[in-house]
């Protein structure tokens, strides 16, 4: 008897889409081969897809006065953290550590989704998505991105809307 091939993990059942399943919200699974060496997860996701890097949007998480809180913006796009600061209507907000981004999601760094979070937080989505039809997030691990309406991912996230990218 040879080696076993390898087992392949289902594309369905991270939290992200139990999430949005038992929302009731459509969304389509796209996933990719992620590369160890990729520089930016966002911008790999974007080629690998064939998708513009303006409609894919990666996750951040921040930290101030208040705790952690989420954004959302393209992966060709900063994260303007005093627009995020004003958005959370507090007066400074800091990008958070790693491990208490992974601590408070429940995902590891370069698959963290928006949506299916271990806790609730606050969360702002660039006003630009409001500019395409669909946007893609990270469905929950490195290679598996999530496309939906912007405004089922606003609903998913409990967001609010703010234009924090630069």
């Amino acid at each position: 008897m040879g080696p076993r091939p390898p087992r392949r993990v289902p594309l369905s059942g991270t939290p992200a889409t139990t999430a949005l399943t038992r929302l009731g919200l459509a969304f389509a699974l796209h996933p990719y081969e992620p590369d160890p060496a990729a520089a930016s997860y966002g911008l790999e996701a974007a080629a690998a897809l064939s998708v513009p890097p303006a409609q894919v949007f990666k996750t951040l998480l921040v930290d101030g006065e208040g705790g952690l809180a989420v954004a959302v913006v393209p992966v060709d796009r900063q994260l303007d953290l005093k627009a995020m600061a004003a958005a959370l209507g507090r007066k400074k907000v800091v990008m958070a550590a790693p491990a208490d981004a992974e601590r408070a999601t429940g995902y590891v760094v370069g698959g963290i989704s928006p949506i299916g979070q271990r806790k609730v937080l606050p969360t702002v989505v660039d006003d630009s998505a409001t500019g395409f039809d669909r946007v893609y997030v990270s469905g929950g691990r490195r290679g598996l991105d999530i496309s939906l309406a912007p405004q089922d991912l606003v609903a998913a996230t409990r967001a609010r809307l703010a234009p924090i990218g630069r």
